[in-house]
């Protein structure tokens, strides 16, 4: 089909790496031209995302990876996110009045998961000492990086979060937000990461590293103690999948929603979306309105599995998905789905990696929402995420915030196989838009025929709360239109907002050649880039 597209997607054979911020995608690329495979490159360019993009991803965050290692010709998924502190208390927040979770203070903070789910990943699928890898996002801190243009506009409109606190100067200059252009160093990450390096991540759970960060979220009003992050380890977990059109889609299970762009994609293959047509208003309704059934069941079942019962296996039975499919009409919207309650805004940062020889990484880490609570542990660089926020507070949900509990996640890798063979290993990064961004750049890729570059120009939804769904302003009016007709409540937006409708980032492998085909967001800074 003609299809128009802001560049060709990049093409290589040797390795790819595709992620948001292109100062780290070098970093992961070296490690390819060393030597290094997959996992190597990812670890290398999640640890340089940590520095060059503060306000989506960092220490204090948490990470998931789905991996492809060609020798064992399997997906593997590591969960690498953290749990709610000994002293959290849902009785407790109740009693101070809270309904809801924080969205920023204290309380919302867990143990952040990313350095351990480094660990854990080199330690089963990687051939470089952690040392090494670190080296890029040491001298980015130290000796400076360059501010990004979309990276910059976030840090200035996150100015006031970073400044309510002294430490949080430590990723400011002169108590400002760095500009697009302009080099910004953080000293106090760089002295973080060297001693990671030196002494091994565990030095970031135990001894002073540890009791640094858990005295500062008490200090500010949470319930994180030194021996919360000393009990803390990532868990290797069986990677859930669904075949859509005889291709299979891989995602990490509960406790991320990665469930919910599979139950999407189940309810939408019911329909002939090609048929329909690019972008029709047939086509973006079916798929709104499959990913506001499937959010309604994930909202009311996703949790962490280790503490409650989550019915993955009904939630992903076929059966099951004509009987939501059954709900749908051509004519109209469903009123409200139960529970159906969404909150759209988020910060990730999403990178994926395949080597020459055909193993892959899909790699995302997050903060949650634009540099986490905003606080930063004094003298560490160390912004702390807020993702305890998607905890509840009724006590009979299955997501209820408890002790030792990982909360509803939203970061969730991807990847796609066909047949025995790995063909795409990719994410979109942004909250609540990440399953919808799965299953738009699946049925574009699957349907549509489109390739990687492609599928992540094309103008994207964001369904919201109710029956509301968002729009990019470049649709076309006639199917805006038909849309409202149907009872849609459309938001059209433009430049400003696009980080409403995600940022993807895709590497195909032709699993004939081995050569890769690789797309980057164009609503971001970052880039595809192969050797």
């Amino acid at each position: 089909m003609s299809f128009y597209t802001t560049r060709p997607s990049v093409v290589a054979r040797n390795g790819m790496v595709a992620t948001s911020e292109t100062q780290a995608a070098m970093a992961g690329l070296r490690v390819l031209e060393e030597g290094g495979n997959a996992v190597d490159a990812a670890i290398a360019t999640s640890a340089a995302l940590c520095v060059t993009e503060p306000m989506s991803t960092g220490l204090g965050g948490d990470m998931f990876a789905l991996t492809w290692m060609a020798a064992d010709r399997e997906v593997t998924a590591l969960n690498g996110s953290g749990r709610a502190g000994s002293g959290a208390s849902l009785e407790g927040l109740r009693r101070e009045g809270y309904r809801e979770m924080p969205q920023l203070g204290a309380q919302s903070v867990t143990v952040p998961g990313i350095v351990d789910g480094w660990d854990a990943l080199l330690k089963r699928h990687g051939t470089m000492p952690l040392s090494r890898l670190l080296k890029p996002a040491i001298r980015y801190a130290s000796d400076g990086f360059v501010v990004q243009k979309v990276l910059g506009r976030s840090w200035k409109n996150n100015e006031a979060k970073l400044a309510r606190h002294p430490s949080g100067s430590e990723l400011l200059v002169n108590g400002r937000a760095p500009r697009a252009g302009e080099v910004m160093k953080v000293p106090e990450m760089a002295e973080t990461l060297n001693a990671i390096a030196k002494r091994g991540p565990r030095t970031f759970y135990r001894g002073r590293m540890a009791e640094r960060i858990a005295r500062y979220v008490r200090e500010m009003g949470g319930c994180l103690e030194k021996e919360d992050l000393e009990n803390h380890e990532s868990t290797w977990d069986e990677p859930i999948h669904s075949d859509y059109r005889g291709v299979t889609v891989w995602e990490c299970p509960p406790n991320g929603h990665g469930l919910a762009a599979l139950m999407a994609l189940n309810i939408a293959e019911g329909y002939d979306i090609r048929g329909m047509g690019f972008q029709s208003a047939d086509t973006y309704h079916h798929l709104i309105e499959s990913m506001r059934l499937a959010y309604a069941d994930a909202l009311r079942y996703i949790a962490d599995p280790s503490k409650v019962e989550v019915p993955v296996s009904v939630l992903l039975d076929k059966g099951y998905a004509s009987e939501r499919r059954g709900q749908i009409s051509c004519d109209g919207v469903i009123q409200h789905p139960k529970p159906g309650n969404v909150y759209a805004a988020a910060n990730t940062a999403y990178l994926t990696v395949v080597d020459g020889d055909g193993n892959a990484c899909s790699f995302i880490n997050s903060l949650y929402e634009s540099f986490g609570t905003g606080l930063v542990v004094p003298g560490t660089g160390i912004a702390l995420h807020n993702r305890g926020a998607l905890f509840s507070l009724d006590p009979e949900h299955p997501n209820a915030l408890a002790p030792g509990k990982r909360p509803y996640h939203t970061i969730i890798p991807a990847m796609a196989t066909r047949g025995e063979e790995m063909w795409l290993s990719f994410g979109v990064m942004g909250g609540f838009q990440q399953p919808q961004g799965h299953l738009q750049v699946m049925a574009n890729m699957v349907d549509f025929d489109l390739e990687p570059q492609e599928a992540l120009d094309a103008l994207r939804f964001s369904a919201i709360i109710g029956n509301g769904v968002a729009l990019e302003e470049e649709v076309d009016n006639g199917v805006l239109q038909e849309l409202m007709k149907r009872g849609h409540h459309v938001i059209t937006y433009g430049d400003e907002n696009r980080s409403l409708f995600g940022g993807g980032q895709i590497i195909e492998r032709d699993v004939d050649t081995g050569v890769l085909r690789g797309g980057s967001e164009p609503r971001k800074d970052g880039c595809a880039i192969g050797w």
